[in-house]
């Protein structure tokens, strides 16, 4: 199993400082998106907390196999699923006790969206509204569901085009890691072909730039690294409301 990445973050152009980070574990298969959120410089401590955390998990498992886990393995998901689950709840419980080590870091947290190749399937998990995209024979597919605010009022019932533009709470996420000192961890497993090209972000990128513009890039640009500067430059071009991340991984097959 071959995989291609690109990856890269940009403070965008109305924020003084950037709270994402993003995580290329290629020695693992693992890639993540974190987008931090809390006071002063707190998101951005959340947000690398989550991805070191998470990578270091990875790399103590895979060098010591009997390496004692922090939680209980769940028997109704496989070993690989387990695996990520429980990086990213490790991550949760460093965050929250970060938190309460100093009334500056109160109240901080971060999003996470993962994928992890293994055995010849992908394992997808997020918590938050950072998102999950798959890309497969020119289409692109949103994989993840938003623990937003507005995804809640969205599912609970429908709102016009404006109602949604309106919406006065579009930034508040309903689950985040930090918040609490457990976390339900949104996990699912795909079959991969080919390919197939699997693209993680935070909403700096997702809110400013529409799905259509972002399935027409990827179709149009097979270079990774400039399919991701393009989709950067993109949500800057709309606005850049917000910090941008886009992680773009790719499985080969020659």
């Amino acid at each position: 199993m071959r995989i291609e990445v690109a990856g890269n973050t940009h403070v965008g152009m109305k924020r003084n400082h950037n709270e994402d980070s993003f995580l290329v574990l290629a020695e693992e298969k693992l890639f993540c998106v974190a987008d931090g959120m809390g006071g002063h410089s707190s998101g951005e401590i959340a947000s690398r907390i989550a991805v070191d955390e998470i990578a270091e998990f990875f790399r103590l498992t895979a060098r010591d196999i009997d390496a004692t886990w922090p939680y209980k393995m769940d028997k109704s998901r496989n070993y690989d699923e387990n695996r990520l689950a429980t990086g990213i709840k490790l991550a949760n419980i460093r965050i929250f006790e970060r938190a309460g080590t100093d009334q500056k870091f109160k109240g901080m947290g971060t999003t996470i969206v993962s994928v992890y190749f293994a055995g010849g399937s992908v394992y997808l998990a997020h918590v938050g509204d950072s998102r999950g995209y798959s890309f497969r024979d020119g289409v692109l597919e949103q994989l993840t569901e938003d623990h937003s605010l507005l995804n809640d009022y969205l599912k609970a019932k429908k709102l016009s085009a404006e109602e949604i533009e309106a919406f006065p709470h579009k930034n508040v996420i309903v689950r985040a890691l930090g918040m609490k000192d457990t976390v339900l961890v949104d996990l699912k497993r795909l079959d991969v072909r080919g390919g197939d090209v699997f693209l993680l972000c935070s909403d700096g990128l997702s809110g400013m730039v529409p799905d259509a513009q972002i399935q027409e890039v990827l179709g149009s640009t097979p270079e990774l690294e400039q399919a991701c500067a393009k989709l950067i430059d993109m949500a800057n071009a709309a606005g850049g409301n917000d910090n941008v991340t886009c992680v773009l991984a790719r499985y080969a097959t020659n």
